[in-house]
């Protein structure tokens, strides 16, 4: 028997399992992307807009966004201190893990605004212009329920997406 099999071997079975973990991850920020299933958070932050999924935003953005609930985008959004603290443990624990911090380093609150966001919405890109987010139909790009139908229940799939059309829900 070759005594460089066993090492060989060895190597193989650290890459599969190297491989395995990675891909796992991957399936964790996934999971973790479409995780809206909070019922504090759905019914705090999810009564006045859509519950948006953790990930979009990193954990940095969700603890400036939550610690200026009073000017939460022209709206005072404060909640009592305990229910701040579990809306925002919740959505730390499944932020993403991409960097979301705008151009001075300061965390990014406006979804809209990432770097991932404006590749996915970019124009062109699936028949998707920037004047669909000013149409009669869809208002701002933060109405991701007027494109991505199950948005409410954390389904941001591709193939529910429906594009209004001439400024009409389609």
């Amino acid at each position: 028997m070759n005594a460089r099999f066993p090492a060989r071997a060895l190597r193989t079975l650290a890459l599969v399992v190297a491989t395995g973990a990675a891909a796992a991850a991957m399936a964790d920020d996934e999971n973790k992307q479409m995780n809206i299933d909070h019922p504090v958070y759905r019914s705090e932050c999810g009564s006045c807009h859509i519950a948006f999924p953790p990930a979009l935003l990193g954990a940095n953005s969700w603890r400036a966004m939550m610690a200026g609930l009073d000017k939460h985008f022209g709206s005072d959004a404060s909640l009592d201190a305990g229910t701040a603290a579990v809306i925002t443990k919740f959505l730390v624990a499944n932020a993403g893990r991409r960097d979301t911090s705008g151009t001075d380093g300061s965390p990014q609150l406006r979804i809209s605004d990432t770097p991932w966001f404006r590749k996915e919405h970019r124009d062109g890109h699936d028949g998707i212009t920037q004047g669909i987010f000013r149409s009669e139909a869809v208002k701002s790009a933060a109405n991701c329920a007027a494109c991505h139908r199950d948005a409410g229940q954390g389904d941001y799939s591709e193939r529910n997406i429906r594009i209004p059309k001439n400024g009409a829900r389609s």
